[in-house]
């Protein structure tokens, strides 16, 4: 598989990453096995996607315990990146970003995974109680000390303020001029400040075909500054792949069952983008969510898509995603589609 580049310091990876947070965590849980998830990790390993992407938060903690058990076989093969900053309770998900924990957050990380250093070490949110130079100085210290590579951050308040359906229709439609957009606003201005502190390898954010917010100024800011850019949810929660039925209903823990894109009203009104990406994978033998993540590998050599799944089967098809390469005419075509509908508001 092609080869792809995160941060100043070049740290090579497959250019299709593997989220295995579904494997334990906010998917279908009737469907969740540990066999069949830790075929799905040696699957995309054998085809070249050496980014692992998982979190503490994820079970809580037992994403990486099953991940961990891959890596006893397959740790020259891997590139971990695990994230923390976030604790879940019975109801409720909050963060904590002091120094102390996030030092003590890391060890328990290394012992789940049972490796002695982390690849990639993201923030997965910004504790409001604690200044984010302190937390990111804390997680700089994790590298001095060896246990971590490279640190990353994930975008904030990417579904409190989204644009307007006439800013994205333009952008999308090839539009000369870059309309603002407040939805990274808040991830910039961390970026900025923790930039000052300790380099920034990657950035990581919601980006996919019906998703497509990144573009506007977070994706520019890695590109300009030499930063990784990981494509979350490229498949958008299983949405392009064009295997969802409208109205199927999805399982209480499903986060798609409060997302407003899966009401069956919203399923049924993105058909259209569905049927485009058919159009153009019917051109190459291509499913539509490969087509979907060869439109995020085309929006730069910085960018990893990192689709998340469960079932082997999956990952060997994201996997083969690295291969289709987009034409112009294929881009401008996924370009013309209808705007996602369906608002978080």
């Amino acid at each position: 598989m092609e080869r792809r580049t995160i941060g100043a310091a070049a740290l090579e990876v497959g250019a299709v990453g593997l989220g295995c947070m579904p494997m334990s965590w906010g998917y279908t849980a009737s469907q969740r096995s540990g066999e069949g998830s830790l075929r799905a990790v040696h699957t995309a390993l054998d085809r070249g996607c050496t980014l692992l992407d998982t979190a503490d938060m994820y079970g809580p903690f037992t994403n990486e315990l099953l991940v961990g058990r891959a890596l006893k076989e397959r740790r020259r093969d891997a590139f971990v990146s695990t994230k923390c900053g976030l604790l879940v309770g019975e109801q409720h998900i909050v963060a904590n970003g002091r120094p102390g924990y996030v030092k003590r957050a890391c060890d328990a990380s290394l012992r789940r995974l049972g490796t002695d250093r982390i690849d990639l070490y993201q923030l997965h949110r910004a504790d409001p109680e604690v200044p984010i130079e302190e937390t990111w100085g804390a997680m700089a210290e994790l590298v001095a000390a060896g246990k971590v590579r490279s640190l990353g951050l994930c975008a904030v308040g990417a579904r409190a303020v989204r644009p307007s359906r006439a800013t994205r229709t333009d952008r999308r439609a090839g539009a000369g001029r870059r309309l603002p957009s407040r939805m990274h606003d808040g991830t910039l201005r961390q970026l900025e400040r923790i930039q000052q502190v300790f380099p920034v390898s990657s950035v990581q954010a919601e980006l996919s075909v019906w998703s497509p917010e990144a573009l506007e100024a977070l994706l520019p800011w890695c590109e300009s500054r030499g930063v990784g850019f990981l494509a979350a949810m490229p498949l958008g929660n299983g949405y392009l792949t064009g295997t969802l039925t409208p109205g199927q209903g999805f399982e209480p823990e499903d986060v798609r069952a409060r997302h407003p894109r899966f009401t069956a009203e919203m399923m049924a009104a993105n058909q259209p983008v569905i049927a485009g990406l058919r159009r153009v994978g019917a051109r190459y033998g291509a499913t539509p969510g490969q087509v979907a993540l060869a439109w995020v590998l085309a929006q730069g050599r910085h960018v990893v898509p990192v689709p998340g799944t469960k079932k082997e089967r999956w990952a060997a098809q994201n996997a083969k995603a690295a291969e289709l390469v987009l034409s112009r005419e294929d881009l401008a075509e996924i370009a013309s589609l209808p705007p996602a509908r369906g608002s978080w508001y």
